[in-house]
């Protein structure tokens, strides 16, 4: 019998790799602090805009709405004109997958002064886009500066990513992956992990310095670990995400009524914003209450604290984030998945005999884990948020089963699909999920048709007996349509 043979030792591997691990903890330490300094500016200017708007009247929304759907229209205009003059796109999914660590560096400024806009005047979006933005602008504008070639500067940029989320989650660990999971669906660059943990970690701790408040959530203490009580969470995480696909499902519904709405009646760009600002207006002073406006955190917290929520809570939230970004206001997408995680949660606990608290804890988790297709960082971010006393195998359990509930769908339409989630399911790899059309798999659509054709009881086998010796050596005609119909598929 031949021995295996050991690896080669090359003693010039070791040098290299070591190598490697100085340079990224020099870049990725240097990125992290640029990026956790300008994450800090954005984040103590929001909460100042924020502050002196939190508790407005209701007519004062029908003033400052409009105006901010305005602004926000004019400065995304703006951009437009000045990515069009570059010829670069404005975007973390290009930077990284088709750019080369490239971004328009001249325009990082638009995005977070469009989301303090957005935010202060009620808007319902989240604030840790343009911080990723802002951290994937200055991790390119490094990685120029510095003349590093383009497959150094996408992981530049990815730490920028990572270091942005780091920054404005409180979680260095979760947001750091989360960073580099967001890039594609089924796949994860690990070799992106460690100059992402590096920037991620700096950045939190430069933003802890420069005095960004971040809030951590206690959970009822959880009995020893049990069976039931694993599988009512799974049930949980499904419906969480049910919610995170009508979530998905109702921006992209209102995003494109309202691009037709446009083409067809050759409406000028700002004005759609305009009118996303009195839809909201009209929301809030006749069917939704208020608090669902602007972050929303409180209605998260008092989830968290296990105060009753409404079951139509997550829908509310749904709409007027839809409104707002589907109109063209600015604003992130990952704050509002934790607002309506949890008060979904929340709301369905109490249908499986689960405390209120653990089911808004293991709502939030589940919503973040479908919608944005990142169930790995979801569950680190449980763990750092609720400080490990969520339970990890309870988080674990209902985010992937949400991750997989969702199907191919995800609140970034360039996010990129590596593998289908299911093998009965197929995809073409490396294409942004939005411009990608899931085909099931040819032996699933041939059972399909052998049950459709020769009826579920001989699919099944029942009756083979009797008809077998009749039919043997002699296709029948459905036979026929069956595999002619399978090699036309097997052909397009």
């Amino acid at each position: 019998m031949k021995l295996p043979l050991l690896p080669r030792i090359d003693l010039l591997e070791p040098v290299v790799m070591l190598a490697t691990v100085l340079q990224w903890l020099i870049l990725a330490s240097l990125t992290g602090l640029v990026v956790g300094g300008g994450t800090s500016l954005f984040l103590h200017a929001l909460f100042f805009a924020t502050g002196h708007t939190q508790s407005m009247p209701l007519w004062a929304y029908w003033a400052l709405l409009p105006l901010a759907g305005l602004a926000n229209g004019l400065l995304m205009g703006y951009a437009r004109r000045r990515l069009d003059a570059s010829g670069l796109k404005d975007s973390i999914f290009a930077a990284v997958h088709e750019q080369g660590g490239r971004m328009p560096w001249r325009t990082f400024w638009i995005k977070p002064v469009a989301a303090i806009i957005t935010l202060a005047s009620g808007g319902s979006a989240g604030k840790e886009g343009p911080c990723s933005h802002l951290g994937a602008s200055l991790g390119a504008l490094i990685g120029q500066l510095f003349r590093l070639n383009a497959d150094v500067r996408q992981r530049v940029v990815a730490c920028g990513v990572s270091a942005g989320f780091a920054s404005v989650f409180g979680t260095p660990i979760a947001g750091a992956l989360y960073g580099v999971e967001m890039l594609t669906i089924g796949r994860i660059r690990h070799d992106f992990l460690f100059p992402a943990l590096i920037a991620g970690v700096t950045s939190f701790q430069v933003s802890k310095a420069l005095g960004i408040p971040y809030d951590h959530y206690t959970v009822d203490v959880l009995p020893l670990f049990s069976e039931s009580l694993f599988l009512r969470t799974l049930l949980v995480g499904m419906l969480c995400g049910l919610v995170a696909r009508v979530f998905v499902d109702v921006i992209y519904t209102i995003r494109n009524f309202c691009h037709r709405l446009q083409t067809r009646w050759s409406v000028w760009p700002p004005l759609m914003p305009l009118a996303g600002g009195l839809v909201l207006a009209l929301l809030v002073s006749f069917a939704i209450p208020s608090d669902y406006l602007g972050l929303s955190l409180p209605l998260m917290e008092q989830a968290l604290a296990g105060e009753a929520m409404p079951y139509a809570g997550f829908l509310w939230k749904t709409i007027l984030v839809a409104v707002t970004l589907g109109s063209g206001f600015y604003g992130g997408i990952v704050t509002p998945q934790f607002v309506i995680g949890a008060v979904a949660g929340n709301a369905f606990a109490h249908l499986f005999g689960i405390s209120p608290t653990l089911g808004a804890a293991v709502g939030l988790v589940s919503v973040v884990a479908a919608a944005s297709n990142t169930p790995l960082a979801a569950i680190l971010m449980g763990v750092e948020l609720f400080g490990g006393a969520v339970g990890t195998l309870y988080a674990a359990g209902s985010a992937i089963a949400a991750y997989l509930i969702i199907g191919h769908r995800s609140v970034y339409p360039d996010q990129r699909l590596g593998y289908a989630k299911s093998s009965w399911m197929r995809v073409r790899p490396d294409i942004p999920v939005g411009q990608e059309k899931i085909h099931l798999s040819y032996g699933l659509l041939k059972s399909w048709r052998q049950m459709r054709t020769r009826g579920w009881r001989a699919w099944l086998g029942i009756g083979r007996r009797t008809g077998r010796a009749r039919d043997r050596g002699r296709p029948t005609g459905d036979d026929c349509a069956i595999n002619v119909g399978d090699q036309g598929d097997a052909q397009s």
